[in-house]
């Protein structure tokens, strides 16, 4: 059968009259015109292996994804269930302004509350709904210029925005407070980032970013560099990655802020391999994903001579890039300090731009599935 395949990095490049070969994998046709740079590149990601998939707007799900109500953590997700909401992220990176699919959230309200700074998230999550039609209500330091500063509750404030929205996203500084809004409210609840806990959209949007660059979940190696203990953002994607087969983990950290034993806990049940490093080239030069993080100064509190001896412990620049395969990639969840060099920009095995860009095409899908469109 024909289909209209992903073959390209980034923002998905239509090939028409791509095939599927016996192991349901995208090979361009007989004939189809050479390609180079940044096309060249996607290409290469679909003789890699990249899975072929539909770019036209999926309907109803069909996995445990059509269950779904809240996004509040990463183990809610399965193989499947990520697989399938890739495919509608991938028909979401195909919406044009003024289309039909640009309508289909016409009518319905997303609040964004967010007791923490944000940039991509809060900004993703807006444009996402703005790109589907929806309005949007939004407050960007909820702490201080929400009735919180009056000293009402998280619950009594949820409980009073969803009488105003039919979705909510938020974030804030404390552990769990994202389940604890989910409890209190009727309408979706999105976790974009509790404290030290869980942000499940960056691990979705991460894993979609692997998915799309090396063609495949499975047969992975991952480094994970940087801030372990209060990174979110890596605690979910190693949540998120359990899934797969055949997928293990090196973690780089200094020694105040190593991966929490809850997250080496949980690997061990599900069986799958990590071990702990120093070497970040030796690292750099096994794995197929090497995800750099910032250490988070705001979770030290005044042991600022405790985050002075991390800082720069670890940094991603050319030497590194020397080190890496031909086939890795860069990862960040941004924003950066100093952590990566600008140098490495330029180095096409760079994704952390192209992995924010996939979080505007993920959070639509997420938005499509959780207000059942």
């Amino acid at each position: 059968p024909r289909y209209r395949g992903v073959i390209e990095r980034g923002p998905p490049v239509i090939m028409n009259a791509a095939v599927t070969n016996n192991n349901n994998t995208v090979t361009a046709p007989r004939g189809a015109r050479r390609v180079s740079g940044g096309a060249a590149r996607r290409v290469a990601a679909v003789t890699r292996g990249a899975p072929c998939r539909a770019t036209s707007m999926p309907g109803t799900p069909t996995t445990k994804l059509k269950d779904l109500k809240n996004c509040i953590e990463a183990q809610q997700f399965d193989a499947e269930m990520l697989k399938e909401l890739f495919v509608v992220a991938d028909a979401m990176a195909e919406v044009k302004p003024g289309s039909p699919e640009s309508r289909m959230l016409q009518g319905f309200n997303m609040a964004t509350l967010f007791y923490e700074p944000s940039t991509r998230t809060r900004l993703s999550f807006e444009g996402a709904m703005g790109k589907l039609g929806g309005g949007i209500l939004s407050t960007e330091s909820a702490g201080e210029y929400s009735s919180a500063a009056k000293g009402e509750t998280l619950e009594d404030t949820i409980r009073t925005v969803e009488g105003y929205a039919d979705i909510i996203v938020l974030r804030h500084f404390s552990a769990g407070a994202a389940r604890r809004a989910a409890n209190a409210a009727d309408t979706p609840v999105i976790n974009a980032g509790d404290g030290p806990g869980q942000h499940p959209t960056q691990a979705l949007l991460d894993t979609y970013t692997i998915y799309n660059e090396l063609g495949r979940l499975e047969n992975l190696k991952i480094g994970l560099v940087g801030d372990l203990a209060n990174g979110r953002t890596v605690r979910s994607l190693a949540s998120m990655m359990t899934n797969f087969s055949d997928v293990s983990f090196y973690f780089i950290a200094p020694d105040v802020v190593k991966m929490g034993q809850d997250i080496k806990d949980e690997l061990d049940e599900k069986g799958i391999a990590w071990e702990e490093s120093e070497d970040l080239l030796g690292v750099a030069s096994e794995v197929d994903v090497l995800y750099q993080t910032r250490i988070q100064k705001e979770r030290f509190g005044d042991r600022l001579d405790e985050y002075e001896a991390c800082r720069g412990v670890y940094t991603v620049d050319a030497n590194v890039m020397d080190a890496m395969r031909r086939d890795a990639i860069v990862m960040h969840p941004l924003p950066r300090l100093d952590e990566i060099t600008t140098e490495v920009d330029s180095d096409p095995r760079a994704a952390y731009f192209r992995q924010a860009r996939n979080g505007l095409y993920v959070r639509m899908a997420l938005l499509k599935v959780l207000l059942k469109v």
